[in-house]
C-alpha cells in the first residue's frame, strides 16, 4: 500500500498569531484625514503666532527708530537755541590762556549784530544765530560752539563770526545748513515741522508771554524769548489702522491717517514737542 508524504512547514503558526496578523490593517482613511487636519491646525496656529510676533517686533523697531530720530533732532535744536543770542565773553586772555579778566569788557556784543532767530516764510527756513569766537584751549581746534553741521572749523583769533544754523523741510527730509556748509538731511520721514515763538510784551511793569507765529512776531524778533519746536515723524512699516484713526497735528488739527496716501499710507505717526529758551535774548 502506497503512503503519501505530506510536507510540513518549518515554522509552526498558531491560531492566535494568524488572528493578530489579520488585525494589523493600519490607519483608515478617516483617521488619516483627522491626523492631517490636526497637523495643519497646529502649523496654522504656529504660523499665526510667528507672524504676530514678527509684526510686533517690526512695530517696536519702527517706533524705536522714530523716537531716536526725534531725540536727536530735539537735542540738536536745543543745543543751537540755547546759544541763540549769546554774547561775546572777553576774559582778557591771550592766545595761551593767560592774563587777567577785564571786568569792564567781560560781556559784550562784538562783531555780531544779527537777530538771534528769524523765520523766512517764503523760503520755508528758520535761522538760528549766535556769536562765535576762537577760544583758547589746549587743543587749539577752533571754536567750541558750532552750528548744526559742526561748522565753521576755525575763526581767526581775536575776531568774532556769526554762527548760524538754517533749518528747512524738503519733502519728508528735515535739512540743515549754514556757514558755507551745504544742506544735509538730519531727519527723514518728517510729515510736519512747525515752530511757534514765545513773544514777550514790551510792558515793563507787567510783561507777558504770547505764543505766536512768524507773522505775529513781525519785526520784533529781539522780543522772542523762547521757541516751541514741533515735529511729526512717521514710520516705514505698514500697519493695520481702524477706520477713522487720527492724530493731532502741530497746528492743532486732526489728521485722519487712514486717508493718507503715498509713503505715509497706513504708517504710524508720532508728534513731538519741546520748548527751548533763548540764551541772553533781549540784550541784543
Amino acid at each position: 500500500m502506497n503512503k503519501k508524504t505530506v510536507a510540513s512547514c518549518a515554522y509552526f503558526v498558531s491560531k492566535n498569531s494568524q488572528k493578530h496578523l489579520k488585525n494589523q490593517t493600519g490607519l483608515t482613511l478617516i483617521e488619516l484625514m483627522i491626523a492631517l487636519a490636526l497637523g495643519l491646525l497646529i502649523v496654522g496656529v504656529a504660523t499665526v503666532a510667528m507672524l504676530g510676533t514678527r509684526n510686533v517686533t517690526s512695530s517696536v523697531g519702527d517706533l524705536s527708530g522714530i523716537q531716536q530720530q526725534a531725540a536727536y533732532v530735539m537735542r540738536l535744536f536745543g543745543n543751537q537755541l540755547r546759544q541763540a543770542g549769546s554774547l561775546y565773553l572777553d576774559l582778557g586772555l591771550n592766545d595761551d590762556g593767560e592774563g587777567d579778566i577785564e571786568a569792564n569788557t567781560a560781556f559784550q556784543l562784538r562783531g555780531n549784530t544779527d537777530t538771534a532767530i528769524t523765520e523766512n516764510s517764503t523760503a520755508g527756513t528758520i535761522t538760528i544765530r549766535f556769536t562765535g569766537y576762537q577760544e583758547p584751549t589746549f587743543a587749539n581746534a577752533g571754536p567750541l560752539s558750532r552750528n548744526c553741521l559742526a561748522a565753521p572749523a576755525s575763526i581767526t583769533a581775536g575776531t568774532t563770526a556769526t554762527i548760524e544754523s538754517i533749518f528747512s523741510l524738503s519733502g519728508t527730509d528735515l535739512r540743515c545748513q549754514g556757514n558755507g556748509a551745504n544742506a544735509q538731511p538730519i531727519a527723514q520721514n518728517v510729515a510736519s515741522f512747525q515752530v511757534r515763538y514765545l513773544l514777550q510784551s514790551n510792558d515793563a511793569a507787567n510783561p507777558t508771554m504770547l505764543y505766536t507765529n512768524a507773522a505775529g512776531v513781525g519785526t520784533n524778533w529781539n522780543r522772542v524769548q523762547g521757541v516751541e519746536v514741533c515735529l511729526v515723524l512717521f514710520g516705514t512699516d505698514p500697519i493695520d489702522l481702524p477706520a477713522g484713526t487720527s492724530y493731532t497735528n502741530c497746528d492743532g488739527t486732526a489728521v485722519n491717517m487712514t486717508t493718507l496716501t503715498g509713503v505715509r499710507r497706513n504708517r504710524m505717526h508720532y508728534v513731538f514737542r519741546n520748548v527751548f529758551q533763548l540764551r541772553s535774548q533781549g540784550l541784543i
